[in-house]
């Protein structure tokens, strides 16, 4: 499983390489759909809702129901609770449903303190939940691995509370998770710089069990029906921000939209034989860089980026030498690019350029126009390489 969250992919508490048989085979043991489950995020946002409510009342609420990004209100069971002057304790059994996540049973554990006034939401790493030291991540070094969308959830629910029992909203929020740091080692976060423990994680609260066949099995569906309705461009995203930018890029209807997570040669192999006019490939730097690699299964455990080639690609974009040397050291793509300066527009083209390559190799002769599409964190375009207006031969 990934440590921070890889690209923009919506669900992105994970299982390994895998996954795909591994789950395959457990809904055929169970003889039933696979059972969702929650982030990490939910729960600590469930857990922090409950003690601020108690640290207010003096009452914690159990269950506590919170309110995820897509409005989904789930109801969480509190685990264990403490109620101290001045500071709250409630606590959340992390359930991953049937996927193997290896946060799956972990113990979630907010504590709630009232802050200075006027502070907000201050958050902090408690024993267990790592903190960021190193740049190129969502947070800057020296925060604690709460990352952005958690945040935005409990940071909406101390609000909720505060509304409901007339409080003022100024808190400290230290998320703790006993074994956290056991845990961490079997993620990415120590190569990532994150120390300490877990990341706090989720970007729609729901853990979705990952199965590699079931997926490339609706991005086949998706292209067929496409197909039937007659469009004639579709646009594969790594995730939801790329899927929103793109969407937007060239006002494409749903029915456009393929959802090809890290399978860009899934996809492609089928359009091959099931071809489109024009197809768009979108997603984020890191990704995109894999595919400008020659890869065309982007997920973390099938391969990684080569710094150097990105530091070659950058020197041959005109980048100055000392900056080409600091990405040859780069700790993540983003944080490559940033130190591209004013050369990342053309880091980022080269790369879609050399992408736009992969892609077309694999549906030559198919008739289809490609493009490779770069967007960063925010949906913003970092590196285009355009429809060429002919199709290939």
């Amino acid at each position: 499983m990934g440590a921070a969250e890889a690209d923009e992919r919506p669900d992105d508490e994970r299982p390994g390489e895998d996954a795909g048989d591994a789950a395959d085979e457990a809904a055929a043991d169970l003889g039933r759909p696979l059972r969702r489950g929650w982030t990490t995020g939910a729960c600590a946002t469930a857990a922090a809702k409950a003690a601020y409510t108690a640290l207010l009342t003096g009452d914690f609420p159990d269950p506590v129901m919170v309110t995820l990004p897509a409005g989904l209100t789930p109801a969480f069971v509190l685990a264990t609770t403490r109620l101290d002057d001045g500071a709250a304790m409630a606590a959340v059994v992390k359930d991953a449903g049937d996927d193997p996540d290896v946060t799956h049973g972990a113990l979630i554990v907010a504590t709630v303190s009232r802050g200075a006034p006027g502070s907000g939401v201050v958050f902090r790493a408690g024993p267990g939940v790592g903190t960021v030291t190193l740049p190129g991540l969502p947070l800057e070094p020296g925060e604690p691995a709460i990352n952005p969308v958690p945040r935005q959830m409990i940071a909406a629910a101390i609000a909720e509370v505060a509304a409901t029992h007339s409080g003022a909203g100024d808190v400290v929020v230290e998320i703790s998770v006993p074994d956290g740091e056991l845990i961490a080692e079997r993620t990415w976060n120590p190569r990532l710089g994150i120390l300490g423990g877990i990341s706090i994680l989720g970007t729609t609260g729901i853990v979705v069990p990952y199965s590699c066949a079931a997926w490339i099995h609706a991005i086949h569906r998706g292209i067929d029906v496409a197909r039937a309705a007659h469009l004639g461009h579709l646009a594969g995203a790594t995730g939801s921000t790329s899927e929103a930018a793109v969407r937007a890029l060239h006002g494409l209807p749903e029915l456009a939209l393929i959802d090809m997570g890290d399978f860009v040669g899934g996809m492609l192999k089928y359009l091959r034989t099931h071809p489109v006019g024009r197809v768009t490939v979108a997603g984020g730097v890191a990704k995109m860089s894999k595919l400008a690699q020659g890869m065309l299964d982007l997920h973390s455990k099938r391969g990684t980026v080569d710094f150097g080639f990105l530091a070659s690609t950058a020197e041959a974009c005109g980048v100055r030498p000392e900056r080409v040397t600091a990405i040859r050291a780069a700790n993540t793509v983003l944080e490559a690019f940033s130190l591209a300066g004013e050369d990342a527009v053309a880091l980022g083209n080269r790369v879609a350029k050399l992408a736009r390559a992969t892609a077309a190799e694999v549906v030559r002769g198919a008739g289809i126009d490609v493009e490779v599409v770069v967007f960063d964190r925010g949906g913003k375009i970092v590196g285009r390489a355009p429809f060429e207006g002919r199709h290939l031969g």
